[in-house]
C-alpha cells in the first residue's frame, strides 16, 4: 500500500481547512512521468489574438509593390541576412536567441475557427463547431492536453492561461480554449487578471488604443494579480503545524458538500491549496515585490506584467503557460494598421518578449523553456480599406503566418520555410498547426505514441504531425 508523504499530509490538512475531505488527496497525486525525458521543462505559448501581420513584423517584402510591402522598413538583426520590422529593434538585437518559421499555413480566414485551429493544433474543424461559443464536441486545446498528460510539480496545475480568456467584444467566448472532448475537468487553469473591456484594446495603460480612434485612456482598467491568502486568523505556520492540522481536520464541516461535487470547482480548489502552501508561487503572483528594474524592463503595461508573471510561474513548476497578449482580437488590424502597429502594438510586444528571452537566458533557463509566439492567422498580402475614409490595413489570411520560436533547445538565428514574393502563400517548407503542436509536445517530453481519452473513454492520438524540422 502506498504511504503518503509528509508534504501530502500537510496539503491534506490545507484541504481540510478549505472545506474538503481526505478523499481529495488522491486527486493531487502526480500523473505518471512521460516515457522520454523532456527537452524543455516548460512551454510559454504567446498568443497574439487577432492576427499578426507578417508583412509588418517578421516577413517584410521590401521589393514588392507599395500596396503589398506597406509603410514599414526592414532593419538588420544580429543574424547576417535576417531582416525584420524596424519597430522591433530589441528583438533584432537578440536574433541569435530566437528563430522564425515563415511558412505556417492553414485553411481558415475566420477568427473563431482559426483560434480553434491554432489553440488546439488541429487544422480540421470538428463537426458542428460554433464560432460563437465553445462546445463539448470541440477539439481540446494544447493547454488542456498538457493539463491532462503532464505530471504536476509541487501539485501545481500543469497548464495555466493568463491574463484572461479570449472573448469577443460581443461577449462570445472563442472556441478552442478548453478541455472539450477531453472533459471539463481538464480545462486549463485560467488566471483572469485583466478585466473584460470590449471597447478598446492592447497593453493598458500605456498602450491602450482603439483601432479607429488611436490612443485611449481608461483609468478603470486594473491588472489584478491573484491575491493568495489563508482564511482569517490562520498563518502558513499554523497550517503546517501538525497539531493545528489535526485539530482542523477534526473540526471539518460539510458546508461545501454540495459544491464539492463540481469537477471544475474541485480542480480549482485543489490548485488553490497548492498555491497557498508554496511560498515560491506566492512570490510569482506578487508583482508588487518585483524589483523596479524588472518592471521597467518588461514594461509597466499588461503585456509586460503578463510575460513577467509567466516567467515566474514556469520557475515555480508550471509546465505550460499560455499568455494571451491582447484582448478582443487586439491584433486585428483592418484599419489604421500602420499607426496602430507602430505606436500601440509592436513596441510593448517587442519590449516584453525580448525581456522574457533575455531574462531566461541570463538565468540559464532558456534551454529549459520553449517560447512560441504566433496568432490565429496572418494578414492579406494586399493592403485594403474598410471604407473610403478609413486608414488602410489588411484582412484575415490563414494561408501563411510567421512564428517566433526560442529556447527549449531551439538554435537561434534560423529561418524555417519562406513565403512567396507577396507574402501570401508558403514558397518552401510549409508547416501546419499539427507540426507546431508536435513541436510543443516533443519539447515537453510527451512520447510519439502518447494517447489521450475523450470523456466517453475513446482513445485518440496526440501527435497529428511531426515536430518542425530544423529548429534544433
Amino acid at each position: 500500500m502506498r504511504r503518503h508523504t509528509r508534504r501530502e499530509a500537510i496539503q491534506a490538512g490545507a484541504i481540510g481547512l478549505l472545506g474538503f475531505g481526505i478523499n481529495h488527496l488522491t486527486a493531487l497525486h502526480s500523473l505518471a512521468a512521460p516515457a522520454s525525458p523532456p527537452r524543455a521543462k516548460s512551454v510559454i505559448y504567446i498568443f497574439l489574438s487577432g492576427g499578426l501581420a507578417q508583412h509588418e513584423s517578421f516577413d517584410l517584402k521590401p521589393d514588392a509593390p507599395m500596396e503589398i510591402r506597406g509603410e514599414f522598413k526592414p532593419i538588420r538583426t544580429r543574424t547576417p541576412g535576417l531582416h525584420i520590422c524596424e519597430h522591433l529593434p530589441r528583438l533584432a538585437k537578440i536574433s541569435n536567441k530566437w528563430s522564425l518559421v515563415r511558412s505556417l499555413t492553414h485553411g481558415s480566414n475566420d477568427h473563431s475557427f482559426s483560434h480553434h485551429v491554432m489553440l488546439t493544433g488541429r487544422s480540421e474543424l470538428p463537426i458542428g463547431i460554433d464560432r460563437t461559443k465553445p462546445q463539448k464536441s470541440d477539439h481540446p486545446s494544447m493547454a488542456a492536453l498538457a493539463t491532462a498528460l503532464l505530471p504536476r510539480t509541487n501539485n501545481l496545475p500543469p497548464a495555466i492561461v493568463l491574463p484572461d480568456k479570449l472573448v469577443h467584444r460581443t461577449g462570445s467566448v472563442l472556441p478552442g480554449q478548453f478541455g472539450a472532448t477531453l472533459g471539463a475537468k481538464h480545462d486549463p487553469w485560467f488566471l483572469e487578471m485583466s478585466p473584460y473591456h470590449p471597447k478598446h484594446y492592447g497593453a493598458f495603460p500605456q498602450y491602450l488604443f482603439h483601432h479607429e480612434r488611436g490612443f485611449e485612456v481608461d483609468e478603470s482598467l486594473c491588472f489584478q494579480a491573484p491575491h493568495l491568502s489563508l482564511p482569517h486568523g490562520l498563518t502558513l505556520d499554523r497550517v503546517m503545524d501538525r497539531v493545528s492540522l489535526r485539530n482542523a481536520l477534526e473540526q471539518q464541516t460539510d458546508d461545501l458538500t454540495t459544491i464539492a461535487g463540481d469537477v471544475s470547482f474541485d480542480a480549482t480548489r485543489q490548485a488553490a491549496v497548492s498555491l497557498l502552501g508554496n511560498r515560491k508561487v506566492h512570490e510569482a503572483f506578487s508583482l508588487d515585490k518585483v524589483e523596479p528594474k524588472w518592471l521597467d524592463r518588461y514594461g509597466r503595461h499588461s503585456f509586460g506584467w503578463s510575460l513577467l508573471m509567466a516567467r515566474r510561474l514556469v520557475e515555480s513548476g508550471v509546465r505550460m503557460v499560455q499568455v494571451n497578449l491582447g484582448n478582443n482580437e487586439t491584433w486585428d488590424t483592418h484599419q489604421a494598421a500602420f499607426p496602430n502597429l507602430k505606436n500601440h502594438l509592436l513596441p510593448p510586444m517587442d519590449q516584453a518578449v525580448s525581456a522574457l528571452i533575455e531574462d531566461l537566458d541570463a538565468q540559464g533557463l532558456l534551454d529549459e523553456s520553449l517560447i512560441v509566439m504566433g496568432s490565429e492567422f496572418g494578414r492579406t498580402p494586399k493592403i485594403s480599406k474598410l471604407s473610403a475614409t478609413a486608414l488602410p490595413g489588411r484582412d484575415h489570411w490563414g494561408s501563411v503566418q510567421s512564428l517566433l520560436i526560442a529556447g527549449g533547445g531551439v538554435k537561434g538565428g534560423r529561418v524555417i520555410g519562406a513565403s512567396d514574393k507577396t507574402g501570401g502563400y508558403p514558397a518552401s517548407d510549409p508547416q501546419t498547426p499539427e507540426n507546431l503542436a508536435a513541436t510543443i509536445y516533443e519539447a515537453l517530453g510527451l512520447p510519439r505514441e502518447q494517447m489521450w481519452q475523450d470523456f466517453t473513454g475513446r482513445p485518440h492520438t496526440l501527435y497529428m504531425g511531426s515536430p518542425i524540422a530544423g529548429l534544433v
